[in-house]
């Protein structure tokens, strides 16, 4: 019973220490990036962190006369690391924000810390439309699946696609991009067969033959960005690309990172998503530009996830003076703004990110591939929170 009693005291005092850390005055403002820059997951992480870097490079260390500290944590792409890590810049670091996190299931498992600890959650990458409810210290500033997914339903069901079948990873935005596709798609009168592929270790050729014996109009494909690679040498070897199934994703199939190592199949691709690198803007021209004199490679959607996180950061602090915690979730409500990937804004009801989504197709560029935008939907909120306002 002593024992017992000595944890419960335990629990309760780490529960008061979480809560009452970001009323602490801090000359300097502590930054916890946590990302995957090891392991499966490598290119959002190695994406977001060069991002990060180069806003604070272009607009300095020093917000509201208080310090920026940044501090990466390499979470390999685990929940319970990512978790742990959380824990540890919270309690420890004394962060002022935690940002980044590359997967659902690494958002979704900080989201309770952040609830305990009044801590600012800015969600980089992860797309499942359920994270920004799992804590209402969590805003995002990447996209939601199904945001990126009902624009390319409402091309596909006005060009001549009646039959679809999709292969998604069968975790929370696969799900997602399942769900919306389909319910979109259908009531535009389309049928769809759904399938699901594990998201550890995935082996695409069993689900691609299947495919292959549907004979639809078209395959819909969702995989994480950095598994799109792997996904259309599958769909290349299995002789689909000669087919007459016309490949049609959600964009980070075609994810601009690696893209031109995926070759001339991915040509043709049209996918829907909310940012390309070959968007055309003077703010994207400049962003592509200076990312890639810093980085060495050109960014792509979860580069534009760091870099306009970082935005809503910075910009919240200047109205806060500093001030973390429920402030700082405060004054990131309703922000705008005007993003290399087009307008932007903070959804004050949801904390969710509103933007344009492009339809693009994958065409040759000056000798490379990009992502081409030929059709645009504005200003689009996540559609799962907004079927539920209604």
């Amino acid at each position: 019973m002593h024992r017992r009693t000595l944890l419960k005291t335990g629990v309760a005092a780490l529960a008061v220490g979480l809560a009452a850390m970001p009323a602490r005055a801090e000359e300097t403002v502590k930054i916890g990036l946590i990302l995957p820059l090891t392991g499966p997951f490598a290119s959002t992480g190695r994406q977001i962190d060069a991002a990060v870097k180069l806003y604070m490079a272009q607009n300095g260390d020093t917000v509201a006369g208080k310090k920026l500290q940044l501090i990466v944590k390499d979470d390999t792409g685990v929940a319970d690391v990512t978790k742990r890590m959380a824990q540890e810049l919270i309690v420890n670091e004394k962060v002022t924000v935690l940002a980044g996190f590359g997967l659902t299931p690494l958002a979704l498992a900080t989201a309770p810390l952040a609830t305990q600890s009044k801590t600012p959650q800015v969600v980089m990458a992860a797309a499942t439309s359920i994270i920004t409810e799992a804590s209402p210290f969590v805003v995002r500033t990447s996209f939601t699946a199904a945001q990126a997914t009902v624009p390319l339903a409402e091309w596909a069901s006005k060009n001549e696609i009646k039959k679809v079948v999709s292969i998604v990873s069968d975790y929370g935005p696969g799900i997602d991009v399942e769900k919306s596709f389909s319910e979109t798609f259908t009531k535009a009168g389309g049928t769809i067969e759904n399938l699901r592929v594990p998201l550890a270790n995935p082996d695409f050729a069993p689900f691609l033959q299947k495919v292959a014996d549907a004979k639809p109009d078209a395959l819909l494909a969702f995989v994480p960005s950095g598994v799109g690679a792997q996904f259309m040498r599958q769909f290349v070897e299995r002789g689909l690309d000669k087919s007459g199934i016309k490949l049609i994703a959600e964009g980070s199939v075609t994810d601009d990172d690696l893209l031109n190592g995926v070759g001339d199949v991915a040509l043709g691709v049209v996918t829907s998503h909310h940012y390309s690198a070959a968007h055309d803007s003077a703010e994207n021209k400049a962003f592509v530009e200076a990312f890639k004199k810093a980085a060495g490679f050109r960014p792509n959607f979860m580069a534009m996830g760091g870099y306009d996180g970082m935005h809503l950061i910075y910009e919240g602090l200047k109205k806060t003076n500093g001030a973390g915690g429920e402030a700082l979730v405060t004054a990131m409500k309703g922000m705008s703004w005007t993003s290399p990937r087009g307008p932007v804004s903070i959804d004050p009801q949801t904390r969710d990110i509103v933007q344009n989504i492009y339809v693009r197709k994958v065409a040759r560029v000056n000798g490379e591939l990009y992502n081409v935008e030929f059709a645009t939907t504005p200003n689009v909120k996540d559609p799962v929170k907004a079927a539920k306002a209604n």
